[in-house]
């Protein structure tokens, strides 16, 4: 029996593995007296072993039966025991159809690999064409989900324009990542591989790096590039909570992740609080060190969400940052306030150091409310009632919500100038880097969903 070498499933193998070159296990299984619609292989990302299957659109267009699941349970049996990352390459028009229950138990025990595995080694799924239905849950179960531009990832098919495309995707939180071609999204696939650890034992990668491109600044972008190792960011889920920002970077030459809340001058949403804590526990489960940037006016309130039952999410977030133990470092870089404090930079989250930049605002009200509370009487009297009231939430801010009242209070460790953060950063990640942290024994938390 031939192999099909210019299937659309070898040749994106043969693109994800160093020189082209892998080892296909399982190559003569059939399935209904076909070739199974799945090509599995082992092989070497970036010099890393990983793990791959790839799913055959040339053999009954990719359909998943009991043969197909098999070889790909068989990867996910050899990547538990090696400790290798996982790489799915989705492109499948669905299950088997005849009629019976066996393609429903050759979901289930692909899901139930990839359930298995999730914290214990990287799975970055791949969606290269279709991916639907049941096969969707699995691919969105991954750690990082690329999606290639004419891909569809859906569970239910629609009519709805734009239902399933990556761009919706990218918009709802489900695709970490949107390539324009299958060559751009195996740029990504490989570059994510690089930056994660081979396992949940294995130390953080370390590796040659360039110089920060930036020296300073309080911007998001002049922060990330100042702390960052240059050309050395993947930002991931930009499309989604886009008040939030997450990234994977290095830190001389140290994989990090770096969460942000400054992205817009927007409050935070469900989403931000969503993205952010997903953010929080991949990077927990691979023993990533956190890096936090704090600068928002707080989280999005009014009457709809809290209706909705928004303080969920937040409590999703901040409990995902407090159960981490993995290093965790918050800066606040402007406003830090309230209930924004208490669940990205306080003791309350866990942070190992918190700093905080000379311009920072660290307090349990915003400074138009405080003066309010707290300097009511200075307010009697005045011409200009908002003029006064401005002036003393400056004086305010500038006094007892000033980084240095924090820091002469012991609520925040110490403060920085921006052109100092990556030394002081560098130097803290690396005497963390031998933290040992347990948590209470439980089979896992509560917090609502």
């Amino acid at each position: 029996m031939e192999k099909n070498l210019a299937s659309p499933a070898r040749q994106r193998l043969a693109m994800l593995f160093d020189d082209g070159s892998y080892k296909e296990i399982g190559s003569f299984v059939t399935e209904k007296g076909n070739p199974a619609g799945v090509v599995t292989a082992y092989g070497y990302v970036n010099g890393n072993p990983v793990y791959a299957f790839a799913q055959d659109q040339s053999q009954a267009n990719g359909a998943v039966g009991s043969a197909h699941a098999e070889k790909i349970s068989k990867m996910f049996t050899l990547a538990a025991k090696t400790g290798a990352p996982i790489v799915g390459i989705y492109d499948s028009n669905g299950a088997f159809m005849d009629g019976t229950a066996s393609s429903l138990n050759a979901y289930s025990l692909i899901m139930k690999r990839v359930s298995q595995l999730s914290g214990v080694v990287p799975q970055i799924a791949w969606v290269a064409g279709v991916c639907g239905g049941s096969a969707a849950m699995a691919a969105s179960a991954a750690d990082f989900v690329v999606m290639s531009k004419d891909a569809e990832l859906f569970l239910v098919p629609s009519f709805e324009k734009g239902a399933g495309s990556a761009e919706m995707c990218a918009k709802n939180g489900t695709a970490s990542l949107v390539a324009e071609d299958d060559e751009t999204a195996v740029v990504q696939v490989r570059s994510l591989i690089n930056l994660l650890p081979v396992n949940n034992m294995a130390s953080t990668p370390c590796m040659e790096f360039e110089n920060p491109t930036a020296m300073g600044g309080n911007d998001l972008d002049s922060l990330v590039n100042t702390i960052a190792d240059g050309n050395s960011t993947v930002e991931v889920f930009a499309d989604y909570g886009k008040s939030a920002y997450t990234a994977l970077a290095t830190v001389c030459g140290m994989t990090v992740g770096i969460a942000a809340t400054n992205k817009t001058d927007s409050r935070l949403t469900e989403a931000d609080c969503a993205k952010l804590g997903r953010f929080v526990r991949v990077c927990d489960a691979f023993s990533i060190p956190i890096i936090t940037l704090v600068d928002t006016l707080g989280f999005d309130g009014n009457n709809d969400t809290e209706i909705s039952g928004s303080v969920k999410a937040l409590t999703r977030l901040a409990g995902s940052y407090a159960e981490a133990t993995t290093a965790k470092i918050s800066v606040v870089t402007g406003n830090a306030v309230g209930a924004v404090f208490v669940a990205l930079a306080g003791k309350g989250c866990n942070a190992d150091f918190t700093y905080a930049l000379e311009n920072a605002c660290i307090a349990p009200l915003m400074p138009e409310s405080a003066v309010e509370f707290l300097w009511h009487d200075r307010l009697k009297g005045c011409n200009d009632l908002n003029a006064k009231r401005k002036e003393l939430a400056k004086e305010y801010s500038a006094t007892l919500a000033s980084a240095l009242s924090a820091a002469q209070l012991g609520v925040i460790d110490e403060v920085v100038e921006s052109s100092e953060l990556r030394a002081v950063l560098s130097s803290a990640l690396s005497m963390l880097e031998g933290k040992r942290v347990t948590n209470l024994p439980k089979k896992h938390n509560n917090f609502p969903f």
